[in-house]
């Protein structure tokens, strides 16, 4: 609550979208999210992808604070339950958000399972980059981010980001290392 924030990016027309969005962001830079979601996006509503875990049980039970719910699934527990609860949030028009190389990493790798739900869904991807000009670096597999108290949060919302519906597996891995790189470009930190 004391951190001071700069909001970079089409705030206006991304909440404007009459259409549900997918935001992408590192898993190290999730703690303030479900805040700075309130601040950026007052009346959407979202929904963020957590682990089928006790983590994500909490995480969880955190962020609905901020009035966000959440969908519990990975890739390996819960997955096709997670598609499909994915998919009925989208179509009761809420956003999603994923940290696309969590929960165990590595480390700003972009798993595919954020550009295969941009795919069947037909929702627009928006990068979203969270960096605290003053923070603690966690020995964690992520080096997560903890904000000081009263520091600044600068938060780039990039542009929206179509994934064709007809890909080929090669078309496929090419549209997720682009957005793999769109991400990397917002981190500051060694990759």
């Amino acid at each position: 609550m004391t951190l001071r924030r700069e909001i970079m990016g089409e705030v206006t027309t991304l909440n404007a979208s009459p259409e549900p969005l997918i935001h992408v962001l590192w898993h190290n830079r999730i703690l303030a999210s479900p805040y700075l979601f309130r601040k950026i996006y007052p009346k959407r509503e979202v929904v963020v992808l957590t682990s089928a875990s006790k983590d994500g049980v909490t995480l969880a039970a955190a962020v609905k604070v901020f009035k966000v719910g959440a969908v519990h699934g990975s890739s390996s527990r819960r997955g096709a339950a997670a598609i499909v609860a994915l998919r009925r949030a989208t179509r009761a028009g809420k956003d999603l958000v994923f940290t696309p190389d969590g929960p165990r990493g590595p480390r700003y790798q972009l798993q595919p399972g954020v550009v295969k739900i941009a795919q069947t869904t037909g929702l627009a991807i928006v990068p979203l980059h969270i960096e605290y000009l003053s923070c603690w670096t966690l020995k964690t597999w992520d080096r997560f981010r903890v904000p000081k108290p009263f520091s600044k949060v600068r938060v780039t919302l990039g542009e929206p980001i179509k994934i064709p519906r007809d890909l080929d597996d090669a078309g496929f891995e090419k549209e997720r290392q682009n957005l793999e790189q769109v991400l990397h470009k917002e981190v500051r930190d060694a990759l």
